[in-house]
């Protein structure tokens, strides 16, 4: 496929992942990886995406910084966990073939997406038990595939939170995760110069979906 093509095509679906994500609070990575995977490579893919979400995410925690301290001890436990998977799921994609990083991310994303479409809850009660290997496996998930919006989504949901608390939570959680993840693809030596290409084509959709997202929201349920 030609390139230019190719990068058109990348950065319509930024654009729409881009809304989505701005509507719901997560969405992006699950939208513009599958796609974007046809047309290029995770070695490629992952480190441009992981720039680009270390600054969403960075702003989104911004816009939600007065209630940070409120759902902190919710997420404490995740963040612990986060830091080590990471480091795991870095190296892991760093060492599999670009067929083996496809097969995985697919794999991972379908049951991922299908449980959160059935609306599934569970009352997590024991947070520090299950939130440290939980956030482990999002850190090696999203180093892997920088896919983490559903099984977070799905976390928080079964805690009640409320919707604001709810998206300070992800952003605290993915921010965690992008910051660390960018820091080990450096450490890796994967951030490239054929990846750093791919994000003037991923960064303008971010930047109009988002607010378009959140506009839509208000209008529309998010179920």
């Amino acid at each position: 496929m030609d390139v230019d093509v190719t990068s058109l095509l990348i950065a319509l679906t930024s654009l729409f992942a881009a809304t989505v994500n701005g509507a719901l609070g997560y969405g992006y990575s699950s939208i513009t990886v599958p796609i974007s995977l046809l047309m290029t490579t995770s070695r490629v893919l992952n480190p441009a995406l992981v720039i680009v979400e270390a600054v969403v995410n960075l702003y989104a925690l911004f816009l939600g910084r007065r209630s940070i301290r409120r759902v902190w001890p919710q997420v404490k436990p995740i963040a612990f966990g986060i830091l080590p998977g990471v480091a795991v799921g870095s190296l892991i994609l760093a060492s599999i073939s670009v067929e083996w990083a496809k097969l995985v991310t697919y794999a991972a994303l379908l049951p991922l997406i299908l449980i959160q479409a059935a609306g599934l809850r569970f009352p997590i009660s024991r947070i520090r038990m299950i939130g440290v290997p939980f956030g482990t496996g999002v850190g090696v998930l999203y180093s892997l595939t920088t896919i983490s919006g559903p099984p977070l989504a799905l976390y928080f949901n079964n805690q009640g939170m409320a919707k604001d608390d709810f998206k300070v939570a992800l952003a605290i959680a993915r921010s965690i995760e992008s910051l660390s993840t960018l820091i080990a693809y450096l450490v890796l030596g994967m951030i490239t110069a054929e990846s750093t290409a791919l994000v003037p084509y991923l960064a303008p959709g971010v930047l109009i979906g988002l607010p378009i997202g959140f506009a839509v929201i208000r209008h529309i349920d998010a179920e």
